[in-house]
């Protein structure tokens, strides 16, 4: 997979999509089962029509421009969604900036400027519900006519559903911050994206406050605004060994030690070596308990040591073997 950072660069590829390409558009959060769906039938049909296959996202999502305090929580990044787009068959990903100018395009320009003139689309792959341009006034009835007009075809794909339900990444964000259950329902959102949910992230430089207190952490910024999921999970961790690694994270804001921004605290059982600077992925395994205030540092310690103790018990892990 390359990335295509913006329709300038599109010159650059002009080699590559001189036969054309086919094509997806869409926010692509979370790229769950029903997005994977789509990029499956836009490699079938790349292949069939021995051409490149595009996907072509946005930053910021569309929603996040018009209107941010309305806009939901994101379920991956753009650098989480990108190692996304890599674990599948895609040729390329091409990232448009939504701004105002982009944003006033009316739909007869898109299908001008951006589907014909830049990416030369012999066809295109949409959900259902694909709306774009000015106003929202492009749909599929819109493309169709276009592409007879223009020499490309249209497919839209149905909706793809889990338990008679259709999956969405709206359905996603509600099992992650419990909709009124008790706690996130990791499993429900595994069975709609086909995988546990995970962050992805550098470990940084903290206060160091964890190793004060008997508990050295990693800490990873998770390049968020906001959280899709909080709370204290049994987690594992790749990209420090050869094998995923046990242990205990806070996700959240820290409100003990004042945090101020979205954070990601992992204490790994029997770890002692420094990772500053590498990128990790943190798999969620099980939920513990909620994010809370303690009052002091003492309180917060014999709740770490609890919640270490549970998670070790998720992972049949003793005292003397963790992380064996």
């Amino acid at each position: 997979m390359q990335l295509i950072r913006g329709l300038h660069n599109l010159k650059r590829f002009d080699a590559h999509l001189a036969k054309g390409c086919v094509l997806t558009i869409g926010n692509f959060d979370g790229v769950h089962l029903g997005h994977q769906q789509v990029l499956q039938a836009v490699n079938r049909q790349a292949k069939m029509l021995d051409l490149p296959s595009v996907v072509m996202i946005f930053e910021p999502l569309p929603i996040e421009f018009f209107a941010p305090q309305q806009a939901p929580v994101r379920l991956m990044n753009l650098r989480e969604k990108l190692q996304a787009f890599q674990q599948t068959d895609i040729d390329y990903v091409l990232c448009v900036r939504f701004n105002a100018d982009f944003a006033v395009l009316t739909a007869q320009q898109f299908v001008d400027r951006i589907l014909l003139q830049g990416l030369k689309v012999k066809h295109l792959v949409v959900g259902d519900d694909f709306r774009f341009g000015q106003k929202r006034q492009g749909d599929f009835a819109f493309l169709k006519q276009a592409g007879l007009v223009n020499g490309f075809t249209v497919t839209d794909m149905p909706t793809f559903g889990v338990d008679q339900q259709r999956v969405s990444s709206t359905r996603i964000r509600t099992a992650l911050l419990k909709d009124g259950a008790s706690e996130p329902n990791l499993a429900q959102a595994k069975a709609l994206m086909g995988k546990d949910f995970s962050f992805n992230g550098r470990v940084i430089h903290g206060q160091k406050l964890g190793r004060t207190i008997g508990f050295r952490t990693l800490n990873i910024n998770p390049k968020r605004s906001q959280m899709p999921v909080q709370g204290v999970f049994a987690v594992t961790v790749d990209g420090i060994a050869n094998k995923p690694w046990p242990g205990v994270a806070n996700l959240g804001l820290r409100p003990t030690v004042d945090g101020v921004r979205p954070s990601i605290e992992v204490h790994l059982f029997n770890w002692d070596k420094d990772v500053y600077g590498q990128h990790v992925q943190i798999t969620l395994e099980a939920y513990i308990r909620p994010e809370m205030k303690f009052n002091g540092l003492d309180a917060l310690k014999e709740q770490i040591a609890q919640d270490a103790q549970q998670a070790k018990q998720y992972f049949k892990l003793s005292d003397l073997s963790e992380g064996e």
